[in-house]
């Protein structure tokens, strides 16, 4: 939220959505700061590495209770089972559709962005494109204003939607991927 990432305890759980209790929320955060930061934005995301969920929320309520700032959170956009994904991404992925360029074959080809992390995208072809992995190709995806080498990773072909391909960022003019967080795991004394 806001750019940092806040750890939270679920107190309560429901098929739309969540109950969280911010952690250290009398220490560090103030109610007025979380208030600021939904002036810019409602959408969130989240990562609960327990229950395997990760995506986007929508605060529909802040609480103060006992100095202890809970937030009422509805699921929008949610990814289940995420560690147990087919390709084992070792990263928080967001979906963020969006054109882009991959030069594929010595030619620049259109793609769209299934999701980012902040090691990599995933992107989808409209045609079915031979592609060897472990390749090294240059991208541009202006939607983040991202561009630069990236090595293709895997490859998965289908009739009716193309070719997706899971790629990960190697050389890029920028080094900080705005927008999508990085959900380190929580320090443990």
């Amino acid at each position: 939220m806001g750019g940092e990432e806040l750890e939270i305890t679920i107190k309560n759980l429901s098929i739309t959505g969540v109950l969280a209790e911010l952690n250290n929320s009398g220490e560090n955060t103030e109610v007025r700061d979380i208030f600021n930061n939904l002036l810019a934005s409602t959408l969130i995301d989240f990562y609960l590495p327990e229950m395997r969920l990760a995506g986007e929320v929508e605060v529909s309520r802040v609480d103060l209770l006992n100095n202890h700032i809970f937030l009422a959170l509805e699921f929008k956009t949610v990814a289940y089972d995420i560690d147990n994904l087919l390709y084992k991404r070792k990263a928080y992925r967001k979906h963020m559709p969006g054109p882009g360029q991959i030069l594929l074959n010595k030619k620049y080809r259109e793609f769209n962005a299934v999701n980012v992390s902040v090691e990599g995208l995933m992107i989808r072809l409209d045609e079915i494109i031979a592609v060897e992995e472990g390749a090294i190709t240059l991208f541009k995806f202006p939607q983040l204003e991202l561009e630069g080498e990236i090595k293709i990773v895997w490859v998965d072909y289908s009739d009716n939607c193309g070719t997706l391909i899971g790629l990960q960022y190697m050389h890029m003019g920028k080094t900080l991927v705005k927008g999508i967080p990085r959900f380190a795991p929580p320090q443990t004394a």
